[in-house]
């Protein structure tokens, strides 16, 4: 068997006149936790449905979990627990009955014993009795991964999964990811949170339908060839628009009470610190994060220029 969890190339989707998805590569391996990234609109949700089967590509070919993916759609969704943004589960049932309905469509063996470990290792044991639809969005989302993961998936495919809740059910989720990816499952996960995708072995960052980068977060930043300064003081919002329309800036953004503006240029970066000087902001270069590589990315991509049906 192969050591990619994925394997696709080529893959293309258009519905009518537009092309969702235009000739992706991802190759996976098994047991990593991977972060696919991107604006909404960029591909990312129609991707992760043709590499899990729920969608024919229009083009392009691969296998997932060593089944082709035009040819052996059902078998990749048995082996495959697919979160959608969305909570897909019934509202007016009970946490355990929401568990004990997907037991029955996967046909699970010895079900109440499965769906007691589930309960108990994703601390839903004492909330079990409660109706889905009046759980916070934490606990719904726990839930869910309960759900999509009691039938012992190989591969987890979570669309922005921590969407609406609170920063430490984001945290016990991630908690949680990381404890099942030890344990043999590959994880591919869609997120807007750029501290969710500096938690990820690798990432892969979409933008009108193309892949435009991935690799390890550290890898991706210093490939950028970006380099960012960091301005504070009480009026350094001021400085955000002249600075924007400063030659070599590619963007300025804040990020808390500080502005950074980012480029490749040094000289032309510290050409525009000094065109628009300001006595009560101090300036320092610091290391580009994650998102202000994402944002120049953006700005290099450019508008979507995929034709609109």
């Amino acid at each position: 068997m192969s050591e990619l969890a994925i394997d696709v190339r080529g893959l293309v989707k258009r519905f009518g006149d537009k092309a969702a998805v235009d000739g992706v590569d991802i190759q996976m391996p098994k047991g990593q936790v991977w972060g696919f990234l991107g604006p909404n609109g960029s591909g990312k949700t129609t991707t992760i449905r043709m590499i899990c089967g729920l969608l024919l590509p229009t083009a392009g070919e691969g296998r997932c979990l060593g089944y082709d993916i035009r040819r052996e759609a059902a078998n990749i969704k048995r082996r495959t627990g697919y979160m959608t943004q969305k909570f897909s589960f019934w509202t007016d049932l009970t946490i355990r009955e929401n568990l004990e309905f997907v037991a029955r469509l996967y046909q699970m063996p010895n079900r109440r014993t499965r769906i007691d470990d589930t309960l108990e290792t994703l601390g839903l044991s004492d909330r079990q009795h409660q109706i889905a639809g009046a759980l916070s969005g934490g606990w719904k989302q726990r839930l869910a991964l309960a759900a999509v993961t009691m039938h012992q998936p190989e591969l987890l495919l979570l669309d922005e999964p921590t969407a609406g809740v609170d920063p430490q059910a984001r945290r016990d989720f991630w908690d949680e990811i990381h404890r099942l990816s030890t344990k043999g499952l590959t994880v591919l996960v869609s997120t807007h949170y750029m501290d969710e995708a500096e938690r990820c072995d690798r990432i892969v960052y979409l933008a009108h339908g193309k892949l435009i980068t991935q690799g390890r977060v550290a890898d991706i930043i210093a490939e950028s060839g970006l380099m960012t300064f960091r301005g504070i003081g009480d009026e350094v919002r001021a400085l955000a628009e002249p600075l924007r329309h400063q030659p070599g800036v590619e963007h300025a953004a804040y990020f808390g009470a500080a502005l950074h503006i980012s480029g490749t240029d040094r000289a032309s970066l510290e050409r525009a610190i000094t065109k628009t000087e300001h006595k009560k902001v101090a300036w320092s270069q610091v290391e580009p994060s994650l998102e202000d590589v994402f944002i120049a990315l953006m700005s290099r991509t450019g508008g979507d220029r995929r034709s609109h049906g």
